[in-house]
């Protein structure tokens, strides 16, 4: 293709490159010139035109964007007619969009003649929405770099959704309220309906491996959902061990997902089981849309699949109906811990419980020690009895200190002071007694991953029995501000049960607090130096 000017007694034929106004006439680009068209040219004064001119084996932008548009279109797609140089391919069906990704990066590569952008791999789209798009950017294109792009072209397809029976099963366990059990049906049966399908619900069943096998061997359905009383966060857990008994196989534990980290994928025979991740229950967009929109399409996800979905799959501010409050300076959420260390220690005698050495080191040293290691960030120490003993027991920490002047009346003044310096960047505390010193990272890292919006409570359990500590979204900070005397944050939990997730604990670390010299004893420790 030759692009320039001409004398306008030239261009007959020629393609006019950019607008110009012609008498009283705006004649637009891309308009093929005529005899007609260059005499009125003439007339009007204009000298010469800046034309584009093909060469023999060029093929015009419309056509040259049709074709290529033709041999993308896959099943579920189709080729809209080429207009200006674009040819779109629409969604036949609802449904998710499979890109070859590496083929479209050949295309480009070819030269600048030619750009094709699709959506994302796996984007999920309504009938009729646009999924790929080709330019020609010139006004032809040689006809051997068509034949190439062509050659190279993989058929962009959309896998429709298919309209499946899927059974809900929730289980329950003391705590659970009634209003949280009719959310999480009410939000499952919301996302499931969305895709076409029908939501059938199970009668709920305690949270115990014989009784939610039971119920699963029962139940006939095209894929299972499982939404637990407690998340799971290992295959020992009640979700990952029940499809086993029920005569299943778990093929994942946990996803690369932010949020939906812990989902549970497994099998029944052919049907799949999903096990919900905390993050299930809130309308926002998770992991768990990801694998539930391509088993409804009918993908395989297995293992593998899900090990593939770390890239992209910290899900963006948009895929959140409320924003993340929470973030570190490179926008990811941020989950913060407050120590409460400021009690008297009274029943220790004349000992400070929180200076006595466990392993070598204070109690309140390995709480702190926990923290860091669950990746968290410097924590909030609220000091108050012997405020200078305990900040000198933690050494050279990184730790944001606070003393609580009014400590002596109750367990809520140290709560309130160190929330009245939490961060405006974080969007949940955990909040951490400072003589719980066997409360294992893992622990703290799962309630810290089930803070997936600011009215999020999470509590650890054990045996049917909640535990420390607890994770507190930022939308209850000031219903914990406004506790007094000798109570913390475990008074609301009642009053928030619609907000409460448990987190399963392996063991009862998360109830052992020491508090007596017999339960130091009891844990192998030392009283504090004397």
């Amino acid at each position: 293709m030759i692009f320039g000017p001409v004398a306008t007694a030239d261009a007959a034929g020629a393609i006019l490159a950019h607008g110009a106004l012609v008498g009283r006439n705006r004649w637009s680009k891309g308009r093929v010139l005529t005899g007609d068209d260059v005499d009125a040219a003439l007339a009007a004064g204009l000298a010469e035109l800046v034309v584009a001119q093909l060469d023999p084996d060029d093929v015009g932008e419309d056509a040259a964007a049709a074709t290529l548009a033709a041999a993308l279109a896959g099943p579920g797609t189709i080729a809209l007619p080429a207009a200006h140089g674009r040819a779109n391919l629409a969604a036949c069906a609802a449904g998710l969009v499979q890109v070859d990704g590496a083929a479209i990066d050949r295309i480009n590569a070819l030269g600048e003649a030619i750009g094709v952008a699709t959506l994302a791999r796996f984007a999920r789209v309504a009938e009729g929405e646009i999924v790929a798009t080709v330019k020609v950017i010139r006004y032809a294109v040689a006809g051997a770099i068509l034949g190439n792009a062509t050659a190279a072209a993989v058929p962009v397809r959309v896998h429709a959704f298919r309209s499946l029976r899927i059974a809900l099963i929730a289980t329950t366990s003391p705590g659970v309220t009634d209003k949280a059990m009719a959310k999480t049906l009410r939000v499952t049966r919301d996302r499931v309906e969305a895709l076409g399908c029908t939501l059938v619900a199970s009668p709920p069943c305690p949270h115990r491996v014989a009784d939610l096998a039971a119920t699963v061997i029962a139940t006939e359905a095209d894929l299972i959902l499982i939404a637990g009383a407690a998340a799971t966060v290992d295959r020992a857990d009640v979700v990952p061990a029940a499809i086993i008994a029920a005569g299943g196989s778990v093929a994942r534990l946990g996803m690369p997902v932010d949020p939906g980290n812990l989902l549970v994928l497994g099998h029944h025979g052919d049907t799949p089981v999903i096990g919900l991740p905390g993050c299930a229950r809130s309308p926002k967009r998770s992991g768990f849309d990801w694998v539930l929109e391509r088993l409804v399409a009918g993908l395989s996800v297995d293992s593998a699949a899900i090990a593939a979905m770390g890239t992209g799959g910290l899900l963006p501010e948009a895929e959140r109906p409320q924003p993340r409050a929470v973030r570190a300076a490179g926008g990811a959420a941020v989950v913060g811990a407050i120590i409460l260390a400021a009690g008297r220690s009274t029943r220790m005698g004349a000992n400070h419980k929180l200076l006595a050495l466990w392993h070598g080191k204070p109690l309140v040293a390995h709480v702190a020690d926990a923290i860091a290691a669950a990746g968290l960030p410097p924590p909030i120490v609220v000091l108050g009895a012997r405020a200078d003993a305990v900040r000198a027991a933690l050494g050279d920490r990184a730790a944001h200190y606070i003393v609580a002047a009014d400590y002596a009346e109750g367990l809520s003044h140290s709560l309130r002071a160190g929330l009245a310096v939490v961060p405006a960047h974080w969007t949940a505390a955990l909040v951490c007694l400072a003589d719980m010193p066997r409360v294992p990272p893992a622990v703290l890292a799962a309630l810290a991953a089930a803070a997936t919006g600011e009215d999020v409570i999470a509590v650890p359990e054990w045996n049917g029995k909640r535990g420390n500590p607890v994770l507190w979204g930022r939308a209850h900070f000031a219903d914990l501000m406004a506790l007094s005397g000798d109570v913390g944050g475990k008074a609301l939990l009642t009053q928030h049960g619609d907000a409460v997730v448990t987190i399963a604990a392996p063991d009862d670390a998360i109830l052992a607090d020491i508090d007596t010299p017999e339960m130091l004893a009891a844990l192998g420790g030392i009283a504090e130096p004397v």
